[in-house]
């Protein structure tokens, strides 16, 4: 069984297609490490582009919004969608600006979105997104209620039409280019989580959790 999702013609890579990636524990790495997805669609003859928020469970990648939200009821009719997140490495400085460029790590996804009805799933998603946010919040918190979860909307979209790109490396500049006095290189960018900040109306004698200080996504 391969690792690798098959290319179509939306997924397969025009651009610099060498920096294309369709394993699908690469994508999967890239959409987990990611907090903003952006989702585009097309409704009433409008595009649009709305960041919002997302969680995966194995192969699936599950949004979510207020049921009266306009995108969230446009997808839940099962147009197609693209669906993008991008997370960026480096800004990559050239001896020549036209060849300036950023290291990045980018997931694009395409295909239709399905309305999840059963209260069970729905929970099972909402507990993916405070999980991808956050490890170990679900079970320190109150989770939805019925009158949260009727109010909810959760779509799931399968990864079966995705694609990655990622650049690393150095400049790539003109062969007559580096030979000119100016300085090329990378300057290295990372997300990195500052020190919690307690609630201003935080009940006195809760300490901050373990959970928050044992956060790996954010360390070397």
């Amino acid at each position: 069984m391969t690792n690798e999702l098959k290319q179509t013609e939306k997924s397969k890579l025009k651009r610099v297609p060498n920096r294309g990636n369709f394993d699908l524990e690469t994508i999967y790495s890239i959409l987990d490490e990611g907090f903003i997805c952006h989702v585009g669609f097309t409704a009433n003859g409008q595009t649009f582009v709305i960041p919002t928020s997302y969680g995966r469970i194995g192969d699936k990648l599950f949004l979510h919004g207020a049921s009266v939200s306009r995108m969230m009821k446009n997808l839940a009719e099962g147009i197609d969608i693209c669906v993008t997140v991008t997370l960026v490495d480096g800004l990559v400085l050239a001896r020549s600006v036209f060849h300036h460029s950023m290291n990045y790590r980018s997931v694009v996804v395409f295909g239709r979105a399905k309305l999840i009805e059963s209260a069970d799933e729905k929970m099972k998603a909402l507990e993916a997104f405070t999980e991808h946010i956050v490890k170990g919040r679900w079970d320190d918190a109150r989770i939805p209620n019925e009158k949260e979860l009727n109010v909810t909307t959760v779509l799931s979209l399968k990864i079966d039409e995705a694609s990655a790109k990622i650049r690393t490396g150095d400049p790539i500049d003109d062969d007559k280019d580096y030979a000119l006095d100016f300085w090329a290189g990378v300057i290295p960018l990372k997300l990195e989580a500052g020190e919690p900040i307690d609630d201003s109306k935080l009940k006195e004698g809760i300490d901050q959790p373990n959970y928050l200080r044992n956060q790996k996504r954010f360390k070397e």
